[in-house]
């Protein structure tokens, strides 16, 4: 059931192309929001599933389909085993590892074993389009709102394009900061305000 979400998601990510302009937060999250000094405008927000809402959010002039910074909210309105989740992410970046070197992943868990964090590096060379490595993280948490347990995961992701060994190199060294502000991140109160079906 997990790997079919996460699959939903992976696939749902790639539809998000509309303006950023026409686009309504079905999750009642401030547009823009700001991370690491610069401002995120809602890209699309849309209803997955009954229980599967999610909002990907991108600098300013910047396009989904070759972004250099993505913010995602997945949220679920449903309790879902989160330590299930976090091992099948990081199994997702194990896999690649055969045919992708730059792959790797990285597991923090909070004091209080409350939060997950899984952080990773993938690479791609795409057959139209300039290769580039991604450092991605995902924030894990579980939640309880109005009696009804719930499941967020906030991702961000950065891209550099270019010389693949170049690109791990500059983000490798972004990590540690990256890392940091994730944490410190304030999550913002979500809501789901509107529903949406999702194409």
């Amino acid at each position: 059931m997990i790997k079919k979400l996460f699959l939903m998601l992976l696939i749902g990510s790639l539809s998000f192309v509309k303006a950023q302009e026409y686009a309504q937060s079905i999750l009642s999250i401030a547009n823009p929001i700001e991370f690491d000094g610069t401002e995120f405008f809602l890209n699309e927000s849309k209803q997955r599933s009954k229980t599967l809402f999610q909002e990907q959010y991108i600098p300013k002039d910047e396009r989904l389909e070759n972004f250099n910074q993505l913010i995602d909210f997945s949220f679920f309105n449903k309790e879902i085993d989160m330590e299930l989740a976090v091992r099948q992410k990081v199994e997702m970046v194990q896999n690649r590892r055969e045919k992708d070197k730059f792959s790797h992943v990285n597991v923090t868990e909070s004091p209080d074993g409350g939060e997950y964090i899984v952080d990773y590096f993938i690479s791609e060379s795409p057959t139209n389009g300039d290769s580039y490595v991604e450092y991605n993280i995902y924030r894990f948490k579980q939640s309880e709102i109005g009696g009804q347990k719930t499941f967020l995961m906030i991702s961000y992701a950065k891209r550099i394009y270019g010389d693949l060994k170049s690109a791990a190199k500059s983000l490798s060294k972004q990590r540690n900061h990256l890392m940091s502000t994730m944490i410190e991140y304030k999550i913002p109160e979500v809501k789901v305000t509107k529903a949406s079906t999702g194409n």
